[in-house]
């Protein structure tokens, strides 16, 4: 009998070490190290079986997508679930993945499919009392209680093929070939890998729910998310009602498309224009406030970005950002007052972008310098005016991608003016949506088409 091993396993990152130590030197956590032995299964040592290799070409169709009917969970998949495909989907406590899960099974199971919810943390009853209170109780959902792996596979092997399996959540599930606790970098990593091995072989779509840690990363090894075939994370800040799925990662689709969700009294319910929903209530006639014509994966959305630039009685100036990137923040500042001609260093700069959405896209300079100059001189943007185009150290304002599009959602809410780069290149499909278009080229010449409309008092 081959003698058992011991090593060191860092449950953040999933780095082995030969001894145990208080940080890893991986990921640089403290306390994180545990230790963990091998499996008598994976002490073995078997040869190998020759398999047949296939070419490229071949008579096979690829299986229909597999559609829950709810647009936006579709939507972010790439227009449903691919047979055979494993995700996994990420979101901090409460936000509602829960509930949204429920949904999309009640939604694919009154269509006639299969579909089994496993849950590793509730029981049946609890899960049952949420269906209820959304209205989904009479939805032909089989509903589980259960973290052995083992016995999961061989209920879902029982009787009809099952189209989507939930798995909630993997952080819980345990499998004999590991011998460590559940929750653990081992335990995780070999249950994920029997429930994709599972789902390559029967063709089962299985989602696995992941717990996410302080900085919004989902827990466990970094190496399940490359084993799955999409990761999607699921955001929303507490103070509003909408939520966002978004796909970090999808085999079968686009990345970084996101889907818009209102959490009301009955669940999650589509928000099927998210642009009117984040611009309704805006006050137009206040300076420091600018519409970004944006696009989330291959949906353009138009965010709007308030900017409140006073006078400090610091000797540091703040600098608070909430929905923007810091580093680019400060980028834009620093070229504003190299090749715009602010004196921004004695003022504190706040940045919001409204409606609890991210604008992490280059894109979303122009629109953040236009917010910016226009708090700082009191002038107010034109009400009709959309903004996109990305910032360069030099002050240069350089083009973006899918102007087009970004201008038709612009033209369908009611927009007239669009303020883009001078180099951004549009076809005349595009410019019969009917917006005037007003090139920039540089930093400079927006702050001097702004500086112009600002009070005479503030100009002086």
């Amino acid at each position: 009998m081959a003698k058992s091993r011991s090593f060191f396993v860092c449950q953040n990152c999933g780095a082995v070490a030969a001894r145990w130590q208080g940080r890893c030197e991986s990921c640089g956590d403290w306390n994180t190290i545990v230790e963990e032995g091998d499996s008598p299964a994976a002490a073995r040592v078997t040869r190998g079986r020759a398999f047949e290799l296939e070419g490229l070409t071949g008579d096979e169709r690829p299986a229909a997508r597999i559609v829950t009917g709810i647009g936006e969970f579709d939507r972010v998949t790439g227009g449903g679930f691919v047979p055979g495909s494993v995700l996994l989907l990420g979101g901090e406590p409460g936000i509602g993945k829960s509930t949204l899960l429920i949904q999309a099974c009640a939604a694919l199971a009154r269509r006639g499919a299969r579909v089994i919810y496993i849950s590793g943390e509730e029981a049946v009853a609890q899960v049952r009392l949420r269906a209820a209170r959304l209205n989904l109780a009479d939805a032909p959902v089989e509903l589980a209680s259960a973290t052995q792996v083992e016995d999961i596979l061989a209920t879902c092997a029982t009787g009809k093929r099952a189209a989507l399996i939930v798995i909630d959540s993997i952080q819980t599930m345990h499998t004999e070939a590991a011998p460590s606790a559940p929750g653990t970098v081992t335990q995780v990593r070999a249950s994920a890998q029997a429930l994709l091995r599972y789902a390559k072989t029967c063709g089962s779509t299985i989602i696995l729910v992941g717990h996410v840690t302080k900085d919004g990363q989902v827990a466990g090894p970094r190496v399940v998310e490359h084993m799955v075939d999409a990761v999607l994370s699921f955001e929303g800040d507490a103070a509003h009602h909408f939520r966002m799925l978004r796909a970090s990662k999808n085999r079968f689709g686009a990345t970084g498309e996101i889907g818009v969700f209102e959490m009301t009294g009955l669940g999650l319910a589509e928000v099927a224009n998210p642009s009117a929903i984040f611009l309704a209530g805006r006050d137009a006639s206040a300076p420091g406030a600018a519409v970004l014509a944006g696009l989330e994966g291959q949906r353009p959305i138009l965010i709007e970005i308030q900017a409140l630039v006073a006078p400090t009685s610091l000797g540091t100036p703040r600098r608070a950002v909430v929905g923007f990137d810091q580093n680019r923040l400060s980028m834009i500042l620093a070229v504003l007052e190299a090749h715009g001609g602010l004196k921004l260093g004695m003022h504190d700069v706040y940045l919001n972008v409204a409606g609890g959405l991210r604008a992490d896209e280059p894109a979303g300079d122009l629109a953040a310098a236009a917010a910016l100059v226009s708090s700082l001189t009191g002038a107010v943007l034109p009400a009709d005016q959309a903004f996109f185009g990305e910032i360069g150290l030099s002050g240069a304002i350089r083009p973006v991608i899918h102007a087009g599009m970004r201008l038709r959602e612009a033209a369908k809410l009611g927009f007239r003016q669009a303020v883009l780069a001078q180099a951004q290149q549009i076809n005349d499909d595009d410019r019969r949506a009917g917006l005037t278009l007003r090139p920039c080229a540089d930093v400079a010449q927006l702050v001097a088409a702004i500086a112009q409309t600002a009070p005479r008092a503030r100009r002086e």
